[in-house]
């Protein structure tokens, strides 16, 4: 029963992963207090912990700009300034994932473990929390070059190492944001994609405890969208639009949401509406990854041609 639920978890969260888009995935902090010692945390308004303004830099390109080639930027400038922070290494794992660069995969994901395992003597909190990400990067890579028939036992091996490092930074600090927005993403993807499960659950972690506020409201979007509740998925990526109005990815998001309500719906009206918000998207392709703008382009051609 173990390995039945939690494999398809595994998979599932690494499909969807915006957080370390991580996939996983940020200073993408609106109206968060930071104090000057411990600058750059996104996750905590308060006693916030020290990851660094060019870390952070690189979150917000990604998760509130949208804006890829800056994040790319800021990247090189993080890895020499920050070299010990783990997330980093995380953001870079999940951005050769995305472009398929099996190299740099596997070399970003030993080394967000690695950072991961060093920061548990300074920080137990968030190194347990990275070391957990870290083993759950490198069974994405065995199942990447293995296959997923061939990679699942070593991959599973892999999985069980996950949850333990959660379970002991859960044991720290159970309310934590930056780790129930990680553990929240995956229990809510596991819910949304086995029947037998509920994303009551998820959501309430997230909404309880998680931060930043508009990644809360953009996962539950997209929880609600792959559970066909459009209403409610629309009512949480209309909030995520309010504090990340300039990145194409949340415009990309309720187009799609649109656009499968309109066709349950039989609405032209909503399959208008989910066009432009397409064509918003599209407005700022520059900022995103070429297969991402092919993905929205033939998404946009599919909801003209069902007009």
């Amino acid at each position: 029963m173990f390995k039945q639920v939690l494999m398809p978890q595994f998979r599932i969260f690494w499909r969807f992963a915006p957080f370390f888009k991580v996939t996983v995935t940020t200073s993408i902090l609106l109206n968060i207090l930071v104090n000057p010692s411990f600058a750059g945390d996104p996750f905590r308004s308060r006693e916030p912990h020290k990851i660094g303004d060019r870390t952070e830099a690189v979150f917000n390109a990604i998760f509130q700009q949208g804006n890829y080639p800056a994040a790319k930027d800021a990247l090189q400038k993080a890895v020499s300034s920050e070299p010990n922070e783990p997330l980093i290494y995380a953001i870079q794992a999940s951005l050769a994932y995305q472009n398929q660069d099996q190299t740099n995969l596997a070399k970003y994901s030993r080394k967000t473990l690695e950072t991961g395992q060093n920061l548990i003597a300074s920080d137990p909190l968030r190194g347990n929390l990275y070391t957990a990400v870290g083993h759950f990067l490198e069974g994405a890579v065995i199942l990447k070059r293995e296959g997923t028939v061939n990679g699942a036992p070593l991959a599973f091996s892999r999985l069980r190492k996950v949850y333990t490092y959660l379970d002991r930074a859960e044991e720290i600090s159970a309310n934590d944001p930056e780790l129930n927005l990680i553990r929240g993403y995956m229990d809510l993807m596991l819910a949304v994609n086995l029947p037998f499960t509920s994303p009551d659950d998820a959501i309430n972690r997230l909404e309880k405890n998680a931060a930043p506020g508009y990644l809360v409201d953009r996962g539950i979007a997209l929880a609600y969208r792959d559970l066909k509740q459009h209403s409610q998925a629309l009512d949480y990526v209309n909030r995520a639009l309010k504090t990340t109005a300039d990145n194409p990815e949340i415009y990309y998001l309720k187009a799609q949401i649109l656009h499968e309500k309109g066709k349950k719906e039989k609405s032209q009206d909503l399959i208008k509406e989910a066009i432009i918000h397409f064509d918003k998207a599209l407005a700022k392709k520059s900022q995103l990854p070429a297969n991402l703008v092919k993905q929205i382009e033939y998404e946009r051609n599919q909801a003209v041609s069902g007009q």
